[in-house]
């Protein structure tokens, strides 16, 4: 499992620009808005997600301030209504512990067992912040260079879905 350090050797790696912020450990979207006021990013809520019966994972990247609802986004991918899906698996998958949740844990997701969901209103930023696998620091990358050059890197297709604010 790659560890924060992996994760700036990989941005080196593939010429991604970023600025990192360290900061005390962030568990919520709402401690983290003094952290988006520093940066001047909104931090994206990342829900780790899994179908009822466990047999197929989902991370979900979208803004901060919207409201999650399974059954549309369920609707979207196809699949019967989803849950969150255990640490455990979060774990093995992802490699993060939760409040660490993010999209760089896709980057030890090698056997591809988790589908990657962004929000379109993310996709449309010109940056995205993130956790880099400990949530006691924030980095920010292009929204192109997460989307061209580190999805493709870390084997993951991207499937955009539409979370339309209510």
């Amino acid at each position: 499992m790659l560890l924060e350090k992996d994760i700036y050797k990989i941005f080196d790696e593939l010429d991604i620009e970023y600025r990192m912020l360290q900061h005390e450990a962030l568990f919520t979207i709402d401690a983290a808005k003094e952290i988006d006021a520093k940066l001047g990013v909104e931090i994206c809520k990342n829900l780790f997600l899994s179908t009822k019966h466990g047999t197929e994972f989902y991370l979900l990247f979208m803004k901060g301030n919207k409201k999650f609802n399974t059954g549309k986004v369920s609707k979207q991918v196809g699949v019967p209504r989803m849950t969150f899906a255990s640490d455990d698996a979060m774990e093995a998958f992802l490699g993060v512990k939760p409040g660490s949740v993010t999209p760089l844990g896709l980057l030890n997701d090698n056997e591809n067992k988790v589908n990657f969901l962004i929000d379109s209103e993310v996709v449309s930023e010109e940056y995205v912040s993130m956790h880099p696998l400990v949530n006691t620091a924030t980095v920010v990358i292009k929204t192109k260079d997460f989307l061209e050059k580190l999805m493709p890197y870390a084997n993951h297709s991207v499937r955009i879905v539409e979370m339309k604010q209510e």
